[in-house]
């Protein structure tokens, strides 16, 4: 890791293109680099992956004892702070078995996109406005800005926590599957683009990316407050359908237009005009297009949301099982509440249904 940042080229900014500029230049250029590649096989794959890699041992183990760190973080402050929360408000079982991951999730993407924005708005990095400049003055082996380099260490470390904690520690979904496999994409991307010093390009797509996951889990925390206590909780009700729409303005924004238009030209036409024997093309952006169609995929999920709002039909996340699994897992902590609540049960039904909510057939008192 060093701190040189190389030299910036005098070069023009390139407009950003449009959609049809992108799929008829990327593929014209595509495949002219596909016809060109003569040599293109397994041996060349070999050579080039031992000519053009770097990483080190040291940098290994950091990631493997950041991904254990980040499992040991989340555990405390589940057991520490999350679930008593939970306990305190007294959420509705099901949502209090649901809300530590959500609030984990939140604490992370706050931080690690703060980061990103940080580094492409208030440093000398042109990524963001100037998406071919991701490969200006690239050289095979060239140092990675330590900066960037504490940013991989972050996120590639949680990726590979978050394929253990997909499996082991959330709630299992329709689409967890799915998100294993954009787990797996995610860590090749990162540790690939780090070895092979693509970490410039790579800052970009971390800031496209984590901005809705940040919305999401801040929805999600919102819905499980509006109903607690007993009560309804206007405010949080609000809040949670602000960032429902936030949210899916800004997939589309960022991951379906943004993404594609910046990052997808940038990998598939200005890298071969800056370098045109870059390593690893196909590889590289055949990656990348599987992440877009991802988003595409969930971008679906966004759209079955939006028309259960659109029908006034109670939201809840799409991706979730109705089946017993979200009893058996707030099983425990309905029994934890249960001696508690069952006083303040008693007194509600003696309390007048004048200024009370309505949801679901159960009568809560409402709250600002």
């Amino acid at each position: 890791m060093g701190s040189d940042t190389g030299e910036e080229a005098p070069v023009e900014v390139e407009p950003m293109p449009g959609y049809l500029d992108l799929i008829t230049r990327a593929s014209t250029v595509m495949l002219g680099a596909w016809r060109d590649c003569s040599t293109c096989g397994l041996e060349l794959s070999k050579r080039t992956l031992l000519d053009n890699a770097y990483i080190t041992l040291t940098e290994i183990a950091l990631f493997f004892f950041c991904a254990f760190l980040w499992t040991q973080v989340r555990q405390g402050l589940t057991e520490s702070l999350f679930k008593p929360l939970a306990q305190r408000w007294r959420l509705l079982p099901k949502d209090a078995a649901k809300m530590p991951e959500s609030a984990w999730k939140l604490v992370f993407y706050t931080m690690s996109w703060s980061y990103s924005t940080y580094l492409l708005f208030f440093t000398s990095y042109t990524f963001f406005h100037d998406p071919p400049s991701v490969f200006y003055n690239w050289k095979s082996g060239m140092s990675v800005p330590t900066d960037i380099a504490i940013a991989y260490l972050i996120q590639g470390s949680f990726y590979g926590h978050s394929i253990y904690a997909t499996v082991y520690m959330d709630a299992w979904r329709k689409d967890s599957a799915v998100m294993v496999v954009h787990h797996i994409i995610t860590l090749a991307l990162i540790s690939f683009s780090y070895a092979f010093r693509y970490h410039n390009v790579g800052i970009l797509v971390l800031f496209l990316h984590d901005i809705n996951d940040i919305q999401l889990e801040f929805t999600k925390l919102n819905v499980y407050l509006k109903s607690r206590q007993g009560g309804y909780y206007l405010l949080n009700d609000v809040l949670s359908n602000m960032g429902s729409v936030s949210f899916s303005i800004t997939w589309f924004w960022f991951r379906l237009y943004w993404f594609p238009l910046k990052v997808l030209y940038a990998t598939c036409v200005s890298s071969l005009q800056s370098v045109p024997s870059i390593p690893f093309y196909f590889f590289f952006n055949t990656l990348l297009l599987a992440l877009l169609l991802m988003n595409i995929y969930w971008f679906l999920f966004i759209v079955v949301f939006v028309v259960k709002v659109l029908k006034m039909k109670e939201v809840n996340d799409v991706r979730e099982y109705e089946d017993e699994d979200g009893s058996k897992a707030a099983a425990g902590l309905l029994r934890a509440q249960k001696a508690k609540s069952s006083d303040d049960d008693d007194a509600g039904h003696h309390i007048s249904a004048q200024g009370k909510h309505v949801q679901n057939g159960i009568t809560k008192k409402k709250h600002l």
